[in-house]
């Protein structure tokens, strides 16, 4: 008793837990209830931001109420994940590689929540399943995007912490780049952060430096510094996550795309599927082939890519969404 007493005193009195604007904490008994732990703030235009986005699309399709806490500190994760848990909330998602562990230990005392991990591919019946992005593919197609439009033969990746989701985007932006044309060189770098901006900026000039002059962002809220570097430069940069066009508006200048991902859709499909109760406790993959991912419009740098250069991105997408291309052997 006085166990779960202070667990639900726990997740009301923490500072870095916010409930959506507007919403009201009360909820009625069969209102559905979804929670999520995040490694970086809302608003970093990528990865976090997507996440938000998702519970604000269960939110509307689903009429959940929501709630969050942002730049989780790795050692609450267990504390968070059993004070929604203890609080009522039907589905905890954990937003990164990085909650796994801890979430396979809670989710065993509370059954009857379901348990959600991005960018990882652990299952634990009967209520902790994941949902992971084609990493690889994402940043084979940037490599691939980077090589063709590259005038110097030098393109480079800024990527964050070195967990599995990104080692494995800077893996398949090289060998993107590289199925392009074998000679090109590529370049990836990892900040060892995901809110480091000025070493991400710092990084990013050396890439310009030794004569990079199109850059891959996937450092979340560090992708600041990474646009710095290339406004200064007059370079151009590729998002990764989310459209970088549509949240950072006023660097559109040196935005050449991004890959975006779905992931409110694909998130919000799995939180219909634990209300419906066909949810299983398994990894589901999202990527090219199912039109999660995809590839935004050049926009105001469309006059850089030349009809042919077009068709060959086109061509190259294609074959990865129909499999033409195996990307096991480049792995």
């Amino acid at each position: 008793m006085k166990k779960g007493l202070l667990l639900l005193l726990a997740v009301l009195l923490l500072p870095v837990v916010s409930f959506a604007e507007g919403q009201k904490e009360e909820a009625s008994g069969d209102q559905l209830k979804v929670a999520a732990l995040l490694p970086g703030p809302i608003n970093d235009g990528g990865w976090n931001t997507n996440m938000y986005d998702s519970l604000k699309l269960m939110e509307k399709e689903l009429g959940a109420k929501i709630a969050y806490t942002e730049r989780t500190p790795a050692s609450d994760y267990e504390e968070i994940f059993r004070g929604y848990a203890a609080s009522g909330y039907n589905i905890v998602f954990g937003h990164g590689f990085e909650f796994g562990e801890p979430a396979e230990k809670v989710a065993k005392e509370f059954p009857e929540v379901t348990f959600i991990i991005t960018s990882t591919s652990i299952s634990q019946p009967p209520n902790l399943g994941s949902f992971l992005v084609d990493d690889f593919q994402c940043g084979f197609v940037q490599g691939a995007v980077a090589a063709i439009l590259s005038k110097s033969r030098i393109v480079g990746y800024v990527g964050g912490m070195e967990i599995p989701p990104i080692v494995n985007q800077s893996k398949g932006f090289v060998a993107g780049a590289k199925y392009v044309d074998k000679s090109i060189d590529a370049k990836a770098l990892l900040t060892g952060s995901f809110e480091d901006i000025a070493k991400a900026k710092e990084m990013s000039k050396s890439l310009i430096a030794e004569g990079a002059d199109i850059l891959v962002a996937d450092a979340d809220e560090s992708n600041h510094g990474v646009i710095e570097a290339v406004e200064e430069a007059g370079a151009l940069v590729i998002g990764s996550s989310g459209d970088i066009y549509e949240t950072v508006p006023d660097a559109r200048d040196v935005i050449l795309t991004s890959m975006t991902e779905n992931m409110p859709k694909g998130l919000t499909v799995l939180a219909k599927s634990v209300v419906d109760g066909t949810f299983e406790a398994k990894n589901y993959i999202i990527g090219l082939h199912d039109g999660a991912v995809a590839l935004a419009p050049f926009r105001d740098n469309a006059n850089l890519v030349s009809a042919d250069q077009k068709a060959q991105i086109d061509k190259i997408i294609q074959d990865l969404r129909d499999g033409t291309i195996d990307l096991n052997q480049y792995k």
